[in-house]
């Protein structure tokens, strides 16, 4: 696991820019303490850089950038790719010479043999970029779930690419400045979907697509895979099969995160995915597993933060070397600066607060790799929200889906008009529009929100006078995938609008952000893309029985996971932030929006988020998802904007 960056000048006067990259790369450091390297064209036309932790081959034959053996092609690659020791010998085979045991020789050669029809052969997690001398162009990717971030801007004839947005930003000529389309989606999802960053040009790669600039400049974006296909999905699978096969699909997904050349330990919640883990590992290891949990000062069982009794059952019972961690909101206030640092850009999700104390105790016991328990929600239907819009708001929309279109406008004014709760008037909304219901999970404000607490300016810089932008990228997402899968069911629609948006662009950018920061690689896998695309294509009896949510999931583990821990609610990895932002850090958080220099440009209407405040003090109703991304914003533009420290 690595840092990457580079370019490539395909249309300005060749000059040396090897310091300009310099430190792109070394802005980076924590993606790679072990080694840096940096490699040139003879031209100056192409500068490749790397910062490298050492995972496998911990040799100084894994320096990158590498090159094949003439020199033609070069790579710097951040990542793991587990089935290269099987694409080694059919290499071989065709006469190409490896240097190392390491997984990026083996890119080097696959891409000689097939260009960039290499990236289907690769089994892994992966950002990479390549340059191609004969060709003379360069390819980016991204892998096929989106765990590894890539973010690149066009500026001056150049493109310029690397694995964290401050990277780019350490480049002389790029600017900072704020994207209101970025900013808009943002405030609608609490994260900012690909291609889409809230840094005004600069773009990230999407997951499953690579992008290929030639000696003209010309950029091509395609996507390479997708866990829709074109054929079918089956309308019946029995359970029995189901059951089997998911066991099997996890118990090689777990067996290939293994390999390392470094300690290996994982973080433990004491649910049934991260426990999953914690069980299929220690059957494959000869010592006691490291595990790491988390806990909040002050809260427990009574305060429903019943965890850590599910984790130190787990630990307990297969053996674990365990650490428990409690952590106060004054720590996680005392980090708030750095956090913002780390993720770039905000990521509106509280649970970065403990990740970030996870993976610094882990990285302080020398623990370099660390698996984790993302994606088993989305692929199997975990959430009970989920469950409720398959059980009961399906049912409710349809009835209004069938009333004329004018009477769903004047239902939707009705609603507007006598101050309805804005997710009830926001169904209204887009079953007017004919929009979709379902937008995700952790929408922070909705369209018809956003009128409020927007000035009227900023409502117009934004463009949303004009248009929805989230509900057009949403519409793009339906449609292509019901274009492959016309039958899709609700589940398996809401399933691919998460795995487009919110898992690669909010859950795994947490992973990778605040688990990099640390010099700790994470590896997650129920995103292992054969098991990811199966549980997909199951039906959603399979997936959502009832109230039961994660049903084959489940029984696969039986009578490899405690019946306590598969049958118990759904906990989530939940922080106390509606009680802290009522309490300890209530005042310091008004203050990140109110006094921030985002405040200061008049984007927000302050009576509309005053009065979220008030509500939410008055324990009316629980915004404090709201407010930490309006939180996570102010201080993020204080930073990397007006270049503030967030105090």
């Amino acid at each position: 696991m690595c840092g990457i960056a580079g370019l490539y000048n395909f249309g300005a006067s060749a000059r040396d820019e090897r310091d300009a990259v310099t430190a792109m790369r070394d802005a980076m450091s924590h993606r790679g303490p072990d080694d840096a390297g940096l490699w040139a064209s003879a031209d100056n036309r192409v500068v490749l850089a790397h910062r490298r932790l050492s995972i496998v081959d911990l040799s100084a034959a894994g320096h990158q950038p590498m090159s094949n053996e003439d020199g033609s092609v070069w790579i710097t690659f951040n990542g793991e790719i587990y089935n290269h020791a099987d694409l080694r010998p059919g290499l071989e085979s065709k006469g190409h010479k490896f240097r190392s045991r390491t997984d990026t020789e083996a890119i080097v050669h696959q891409y000689e043999e097939t260009a960039e029809d290499c990236l289907a052969s690769l089994d892994g997690m992966f950002s990479v970029g390549i340059w191609d001398a004969a060709r003379d162009r360069l390819m980016l990717a991204r892998d096929r779930m989106g765990k590894k971030p890539l973010y690149y801007t066009v500026i001056g004839g150049r493109l310029l690419f690397a694995s964290e947005i401050k990277g780019l930003l350490a480049h002389p000529d790029v600017r900072r400045d704020i994207d209101p389309e970025g900013l808009n989606l943002y405030l609608t999802f609490g994260n900012v979907p690909a291609p889409h960053t809230l840094f005004l040009g600069i773009k990230k790669l999407p997951a499953a697509h690579r992008l290929i600039c030639d000696r003209l400049g010309h950029i091509r974006i395609q996507r390479y895979w997708s866990a829709v296909p074109e054929t079918p999905w089956p309308s019946h699978v029995s359970e029995g099969e189901a059951v089997a096969h998911v066991r099997e699909l996890l118990s090689a997904a777990v067996k290939k995160r293994l390999m390392a050349d470094v300690p290996v330990g994982c973080f433990l919640s004491g649910g049934v995915d991260s426990s999953a883990n914690v069980a299929l590992m220690s059957r494959l290891i000869d010592r006691p597993l490291q595990t790491y949990s988390v806990g909040f000062e002050g809260f427990g069982a009574k305060e429903n933060f019943h965890d850590l009794p599910y984790a130190q059952l787990v630990a307990k019972q297969f053996g674990c070397d365990h650490h428990e961690l409690s952590i106060t909101a004054d720590e996680c206030r005392d980090y708030l600066p750095e956090l913002v640092y780390q993720q770039d850009e905000p990521i509106g999700d509280p649970a970065c607060l403990p990740m970030h104390f996870l993976c610094r105790q882990a990285r302080r016991d020398g623990v370099i790799v660390v698996l984790v328990g993302e994606g088993s929600d989305e692929v199997f239907g975990g959430y009970g929200d989920m469950a409720h819009i398959l059980n009961v708001a399906s049912r409710q929309w349809d009835r209004i889906r069938r009333l004329p279109r004018f009477v769903r406008a004047g239902l939707h004014e009705a609603s507007r008009l006598l101050k309805q709760p804005a997710g009830r008037t926001d169904v209204l909304r887009r079953a007017r529009d004919d929009q979709p219901l379902y937008w995700g999970l952790d929408v922070v404000f909705w369209d018809s929100e956003k009128r409020n607490l927007l000035t009227r300016d900023a409502w117009t810089r934004l463009g949303e006078h004009r248009r929805s932008q989230a509900g057009d990228m949403l519409g793009g997402i339906y449609g292509e995938l019901l274009a492959r899968q016309p039958s899709a069911d609700l589940l398996q629609q809401m399933s691919v609008v998460e795995m487009a948006n919110r898992l690669p662009e909010l859950l795994l950018m947490r992973v990778d952000k605040l688990s990099m920061a640390h010099s700790i690689e994470a590896r997650a896998p129920f995103l292992d893309s054969a098991l990811a695309s199966y549980g997909l294509s199951l039906p959603r009896a399979l997936k959502v029985n009832g109230n039961k949510t994660k049903y084959v999931l489940k029984q696969a583990l039986r009578g490899v996971l405690p019946d306590q821990v598969l049958d118990r609610p759904k906990q989530g990895f939940r922080v106390p932030l509606p009680e802290w932002l009522r309490g300890p850090l209530a005042s310091w958080a008004k203050s990140q929006i109110f006094e921030s220099p985002l405040a200061e440009r008049g984007f927000f209407n302050h009576q509309y988020v005053n009065e979220l405040w008030r509500r939410h003090l008055a324990g009316v109703q629980d915004h404090s998802f709201d407010l930490w991304c309006l939180v996570n914003l102010g201080a993020w533009y204080s930073h990397w904007i007006e270049g503030r420290k967030a105090a």
